[in-house]
């Protein structure tokens, strides 16, 4: 398939044909983190006003998933990125990060914060986040110190 059939669209968390990525992302989080550390939101935390939710989809297959939200001030935090494992090494989760990050600064926002995980299994997704140039940072607004989290910055002036 080409990427003219790629699409990245606002969507709703809590349609049917989102529910079964969004289990597949909620479980990875739950076999992969404690309990205490597991921050992804489910589909009526998705579905908060604070919060926009996209879909990457291929000839109307959802691959993947992110998310943005408003923090306060003018920052906001990005939530749920996730793509399919059977859809990963095709440069799809750069692709919805960049298009988030742009949203981002199109809403004036001057930083985008984020958090995940420090297992094993979240090692590309640091990667990932390092090369679009998130740096790590403290704790930000509403996480405390922990030790099964990372967090990571962007600067977006």
């Amino acid at each position: 398939m080409t990427e003219a059939l790629l699409e990245i669209r606002p969507d709703d968390p809590t349609a049917p044909e989102v529910a079964p990525l969004l289990a597949r992302h909620l479980q990875l989080m739950v076999d992969t983190s404690p309990p205490e550390s597991m921050h992804a939101l489910d589909a009526s935390g998705l579905a908060r006003p604070e919060v926009r939710f996209f879909t990457l989809r291929e000839g109307g297959t959802i691959l993947g998933m992110g998310a943005l939200k408003q923090l306060s001030g003018p920052q906001g935090e990005l939530k749920s990125m996730h793509i399919l494992s059977e859809a990963r090494g095709r440069g799809l989760a750069r692709l919805l990060l960049d298009h988030l990050i742009g949203l981002a600064r199109a809403s004036g926002w001057q930083r985008l914060n984020l958090e995940t995980g420090v297992e094993p299994e979240f090692e590309a997704a640091r990667a990932l986040y390092a090369r679009a140039g998130f740096v790590a940072c403290p704790p930000f607004e509403g996480y405390t110190l922990d030790p099964n989290s990372a967090f990571f910055t962007l600067d977006l002036t």
